[in-house]
């Protein structure tokens, strides 16, 4: 079934439009969920979550395109399970791990002043990841979106564990200068 069919049994709120989703997506989504939580449980959780808000957006909102739409909410639903804390260690390490390698690009705070400049970043984020050229568009996108291990890009990307992370390396240090330029670091 194409997506709009499906955005249309979400629309028609017929009792199809979730199995529907699960056929065509529910890998996709487990997988963002799974490289978050660490834990498949988890991650069904959060797929079965994504499902129910995609069922209370969907009227309201008829999305452009379904994966991104489902991913972002499967992602939010994850790093919210993660930061609950519900286990100790989540995703073998990668999302902290990960997140920490973002740390030395990004600036932080909690101050609610910072809250103009974060969507600026977010902004800035994305313009860079998509002047990317595809091959380190994927190897950005898997990492610090999806937040796979180096280890899964590696075998994904058929190469060798260093040079991922020399790549990421070379890629966090060409964000950090793009930010610094752009006065948002």
């Amino acid at each position: 079934m194409e997506d709009p069919e499906i955005v249309e049994l979400y629309w028609q709120r017929s009792d199809r439009a979730i199995p529907e989703t699960e056929r065509k997506y529910g890998r996709y989504c487990r997988t963002i969920a799974g490289n978050i939580c660490g834990s498949r449980e988890d991650a069904e959780e959060c797929v079965n979550d994504t499902w129910f808000r995609a069922w209370n957006l969907m009227p309201d909102k008829r999305p452009a395109a379904l994966p991104p739409f489902l991913g972002r909410i499967t992602r939010h639903f994850a790093i919210d399970r993660l930061k609950a804390g519900q286990r100790q260690k989540r995703g073998g390490g990668e999302v902290p791990l990960a997140l920490e390698e973002l740390s030395d690009c990004v600036p932080g705070g909690t101050d609610p002043a910072l809250r103009l400049e974060l969507e600026e970043l977010k902004r800035a984020v994305g313009g860079f990841a998509a002047s990317l050229s595809e091959t380190e568009q994927k190897v950005f996108v898997a990492r610090y979106w999806y937040l796979a291990s180096i280890e899964e890009i590696a075998r994904k990307m058929d190469w060798s564990q260093s040079r991922t992370k020399s790549l990421l390396f070379r890629l966090r240090g060409r964000l950090r200068k793009k930010l610094e330029e752009d006065g948002l670091w």
